[in-house]
C-alpha cells in the first residue's frame, strides 16, 4: 500500500464505537464497520496490516512504548490517540486495549475499542503538543 501523507484536515466521527483486534505482533485480525467508516480503509485493506496503518507521525513515540509496556504486563490500556485515516485527515479517539487471553491465561492477541474523543480532551492534548509536551 502507498503511505498515507498527514494532512491538516480533522475527521469527526460519532456514534458507535470502532473496534479491533490483532495477533500478538500488531497485525489486524478483525475490524467492525465503524473501524472501516472512521479508518477510511476497506475491510479488504486492514485484514492481516500492521495496525499502525493508522499511525499518525504526530504521535510521540512515548505513548507507543507505553502503550506496549502496559499491554506487556497483562493490564488495559487507556488513551487518547490522534490517528490517520486513509485519505490523509486525522481523527482522535479514546481508546482502551486489553490482552485476549486463551484458556490457559496465555495472551493470543489484543481487542481494541475507540470511541470519539471529547472536544475538551483534544483541545487539551493539542495544546499541550504547541507547549512540546507529549499527547
Amino acid at each position: 500500500m502507498n503511505k498515507v501523507v498527514p494532512k491538516n484536515e480533522e475527521y469527526v466521527f460519532e456514534g458507535k464505537v470502532a473496534i479491533s483486534q490483532t495477533d500478538l505482533k500488531g497485525n489486524i485480525t478483525f475490524v467492525n464497520r465503524k473501524f472501516c467508516e472512521i479508518s477510511g480503509y476497506s475491510l479488504d485493506e486492514l485484514i492481516n496490516s500492521s495496525h499502525s496503518i493508522i499511525k499518525h507521525p504526530d504521535v510521540d513515540e512515548a505513548i507507543y512504548e507505553k502503550m506496549w509496556k502496559t499491554l506487556g504486563s497483562g493490564q488495559v490500556y487507556n488513551g487518547m490517540l490522534k490517528n490517520l485515516r486513509k485519505d490523509g485527515s486525522y481523527y482522535w479517539t479514546d481508546i482502551e486495549i486489553a490482552p485476549i487471553l486463551d484458556k490457559k491465561g496465555q495472551t493470543t492477541g489484543y481487542i481494541s475499542v475507540s470511541k470519539p474523543s471529547p472536544r475538551k480532551n483534544i483541545q487539551e492534548s493539542e495544546k499541550a503538543k504547541g507547549s512540546n509536551v507529549n499527547l
